[in-house]
This record gives C-alpha cells, structure tokens and sequence, in this order.
C-alpha cells in the first residue's frame, strides 16, 4: 500500500528534525513536509534530507490548507494511506504501527490517534459541545494524529474542503457527510515543547473557535459536487 505521512510546519526549526529523525527509520511510508511559509530556518532544514519529499509554500496559509496541500499531492501520486502528522514534537513515531494494525484490522476509513486526557479546560468543554452538536463519537476531537484512506483523501481533496478553516470537528463532519467510518486507538502524546496552540492559547481564539465550529456543527456540512471536480483534475492530467 502506497502511504505517506504529511506534516504541515510553520516556523518549527526548534522541533522539525526531532520529529523527522524516527518518521525516516519507517521506509514504509513517504514523508511530505508543507513549509507554511516559514519565516525561521523551517525549510532549509528540511531540505537537508534528500528523502524527503518538501512542498514549499509561498506564504502561510494556516495549519488546516498546508496539510490539504499534502493530501492533494497525495491524491494526485495515487498514495492509498495518508497519516496527519503534526511538527511540534506532540506526537510520537511509535504509535503510527498501532494506528496502522487497526486500520488494517477494522478496515475503517478513518483512524484517529486519540489522548483524551490532554488539553486544558476549555478543550475539554470545546470537546462536549462538539460531541453534542455533531453527532460525532469520537472522544478526541482535536487530535491532529490520524490515518485517511483512499476515499477519504479523495474528499478532503476538494475545493469545498479547502473552505475548511481547522483540521478537526470540520473534517470528520465533512467526512461523515459522505458516510465514512471512524475509529479511536489510544495513543500517548508529549507534552508541546515550543510555541502554544493555535486554538487554545486565549479564551478570545477559543470563542471564535467554538462559534465557528458550532455553526459548521449546525449545518452539518452539506454534501455537493466535491467529488467530480477531482474527476475533473484527473482527466485533464491524463
């Protein structure tokens, strides 16, 4: 199986090589790294690995469109497995075999790396309100740690995805609209080393936050025409 795993990374150069060194051991898999438009040394410590496959992007536009970024050059490569990686040191190497073997067990089209029990108090109330307004039983809803399949990258692909301003509650909506399936495997995560969250660092950014994602909630994402303009791409590439 064709897989990659895609780290999106702004202005990391105090974490990027610590998370990159034991992704590198796991030859199974292709790591793609979308330079956000970094101002730091990000990008040009990354380019010191060949293996890498780096999408330099001109300037940053935010965490949620520099990950699509790698799912749509993962679309496009016909890559079949795509695992979100984040480039802060938060999550581990080790645990990617466990997501893997439940995926490749439950045959589930999504697979979140789930720690529950990070995450400060507004997370946690962020979390039931999630849970509640969108029908989605996933105990973390904010964990950046997750395995696509083909069908789902497909989806998260499209131009109505890349309206999306946040990688969490929105996505699994967006995929839940088109019925695919989700499952949880425990997962340990270290604690954030540099930097603060880019949602929970005020309760200002988690009110915008929470009245984004409540109304996306509400709305429950309808389906459109997403798919065919991916169709649209391939046949103009063929």
């Amino acid at each position: 199986m064709k897989s990659a795993i895609v780290i999106p990374a702004f202005n990391e150069q105090a974490s990027i090589c610590e998370v990159l060194e034991p992704l590198l051991q796991m030859t199974e898999f292709d790591v793609i790294v979308v330079d956000d438009g970094s101002t730091d040394n990000t990008l040009e410590l990354v380019s010191r690995y060949p293996q890498i496959i780096v999408l330099p992007l001109a300037v940053n536009i935010g965490a949620w469109k520099a990950m699509q970024t790698g799912i749509r050059y993962c679309h496009l490569n016909n890559y079949q497995r795509v695992i979100t990686f984040d480039a802060d040191g938060q999550h581990i190497a080790e645990s990617l075999t466990n997501l893997c073997q439940l995926q490749e067990a439950r045959g589930d089209d999504v697979v979140i790396g789930s720690c529950p029990e990070r995450g400060s108090v507004s997370r946690h109330i962020a979390w039931k309100l999630f849970r509640v307004l969108s029908g989605i039983k996933v105990n973390d809803l904010t964990s950046g740690l997750r395995i696509y399949n083909r069908p789902a990258i497909s989806i998260l692909s499209t131009r109505e995805a890349s309206l999306l301003e946040y990688q969490d509650v929105g996505v699994l909506l967006m995929l839940k609209t088109f019925g695919l399936s989700f499952s949880e495997v425990p997962v340990d995560m270290n604690r954030r080393e540099d930097g603060i969250s880019r949602i929970f660092y005020s309760w200002g950014a988690v009110a915008y936050y929470m009245a984004h994602t409540s109304f996306l909630c509400l709305s429950k994402v309808r389906k459109s025409n997403e798919l065919s303009y991916q169709k649209n791409i391939q046949s103009h590439i063929k």
